[in-house]
This record gives C-alpha cells, structure tokens and sequence, in this order.
C-alpha cells in the first residue's frame, strides 16, 4: 500500500493489480490472526459466549469454505442426508472447521484436494477433515496443539501456530472434542464430534459443493 501511495513512482494496471491483491491477501491473513489472537485470550479468561442450538452441519462447511475463498474450490463434501444436525454454535463452528481447513489446504499436495466428511455415531456426530500431506511423527501430535508450534517450518511467514490450539479449546467449549488421526496412504485426518442434535426434520442441503458419489468417486 505504501508503494501505491508513493508519488514517486507510476505503476501500470497489471503491477497495480498485483499489488492490490497482494494487499487484499494479507489482510485477509492478518484478520484471521487477530481475530485467533482475541478467541484465544477469551477462551484463557473464561469470557467467550457460547450459544449451542441445533445446526446444520453442510450449511457451517458451506460458509467456512467460503470463508477460504479460492483455494477451497477442489475441496470435497461428503455429508449424507442421514447426518443429523449438530448441538453446536454456528459461529464457533464455523472458525473451528475455517482453521482445520485451511490447515489441510496448506498441506495437501496438488491434484489431491482435502475431504470433509461427516457420519453419525450413536449420539454424536463426527466431521472428519482428511488430507494427503505429508502427516506427523505420532510422537509429535499432541505438540499441534500446543499454541505457538508450528511443526517442520522452516521460517515465520506463514503464521503462529495458534489454529489448532484454538480449534481444540474452540470445540471444547461446545462439548465437543478435536482430536488428530493417520489418513491411510499417508496424510493427516482431524476428527470434529460434536454432539447429535434432536431431529427435527429433514435436511437441507448446501448448494454449490462437490459431493462424493459412493459409485463414481467425486461429483
């Protein structure tokens, strides 16, 4: 922003563009840093509010992607009709599937897109959030979520290691439980259960998400 401002200098539409975007992304970084930063202080003090009420759970992973922008486009949905609502705050729910997201997106190589996919549990109801990365040491994955770890970073560009932390404590909150597994083949799956919510009848369903299909793969 400041080159653009700068009197010194006359940019064309293309290096100005560029710019802009560059501009447009950071601050979109820097939103969801401070906007971690304030759920995590809150969370330590006690202060956070929390308003549980049946939700629809392809309705949250619809607008976290959004929330994504881009890069979510490739990411698959796989959520049955037969999944019942979540007992959980839309809101929160949304920032907790935003950072396990984001962190499977930044992870996952190319050609090879993370899966959500959710099923019911007796009376809970579990989003597993899969990728193809290249996974943890199981010696290391307690340390995710331990705030300020950022495993095999090689520089301080890129974030804080704050998402995961947060997301346990976010998800905690809403008596629900965020735990980590091996995706088979190689790569990490974050595991959301969250408590069923009384059905109350049938479900909608978001539009605009591929959705697995169980006889051709993806659609």
């Amino acid at each position: 922003m400041t080159s653009l401002r700068s009197p010194d200098v006359t940019w064309d539409a293309a290096d100005r563009e560029e710019l802009l975007a560059t501009a447009d992304e950071s601050l979109d970084k820097l939103t969801r840093l401070v906007g971690n930063l304030l759920e995590m202080s809150r969370l330590q003090a006690g202060a956070l509010a929390v308003f549980s009420r049946p939700t629809a759970l392809d309705e949250v992973v619809a607008a976290a992607l959004d929330d994504l922008g881009p890069a979510s486009r490739d990411v698959v949905v796989d959520i049955p009709d037969s999944v019942p609502e979540v007992q959980a705050d839309p809101g929160i729910l949304e920032r907790v599937i935003v950072n396990v997201a984001g962190n499977a997106l930044r992870y996952s190589p190319p050609g090879k897109p993370p899966l959500l996919a959710a099923s019911a549990l007796g009376d809970r109801v579990e989003l597993r959030v899969v990728d193809r990365g290249p996974g943890i040491p199981p010696g290391d994955r307690d340390r995710v979520f331990v705030p300020f770890q950022r495993l095999g970073d090689t520089d301080n560009t890129s974030g804080v290691g704050l998402g995961l932390a947060l997301s346990r404590g976010l998800t905690e909150v809403m008596d629900g439980t965020l735990d980590l597994d091996e995706t088979p083949g190689g790569g990490l799956t974050m595991i959301i259960s969250l408590p069923a919510a009384a059905a109350d009848g049938p479900r909608r369903t978001a539009p605009g998400r591929r959705e697995r299909d169980e006889t051709a793969g993806t659609r």
